[in-house]
């Protein structure tokens, strides 16, 4: 179960959008002034902001890196294998078990 989220979603796309905008209205705000700006009028820790500005830019193309519903997508992949594995072992230990019921003189 995932840990509850510290900030409303409502709160965190507000906060994404006011840096855009900080940074479309002045092309020279680097990223880092604008997060802390935006951040501490918002309530948000920069660190975080700065987050989530990066992830948003991710979804959106305009930077290199996993989106979120590539990662969502990889996570349920890798629990989907791993359940798949163990579904194998145990219908191999199931077919060794049977196989020695049938004839006793096998190896396993």
């Amino acid at each position: 179960m995932p840990a509850p989220r510290k900030y409303p979603q409502e709160l965190r796309e507000r906060a994404i959008r006011l840096v855009v905008e900080a940074r479309e209205q002045d092309p020279g705000l680097s990223v880092n002034a604008a997060v802390v700006r935006i951040g501490s009028r918002t309530g948000v820790n920069a660190d975080t902001l700065r987050g989530w500005v990066k992830q948003a830019d991710v979804d959106a193309g305009r930077r290199a890196g996993t989106t979120t519903d590539d990662a969502r997508k990889i996570k349920d992949l890798e629990a989907e294998v791993k359940e798949l594995k163990r579904a194998n072992e145990i219908l191999l230990a199931a077919s060794s078990f049977f196989a020695r019921e049938l004839d006793p003189r096998l190896p396993w």
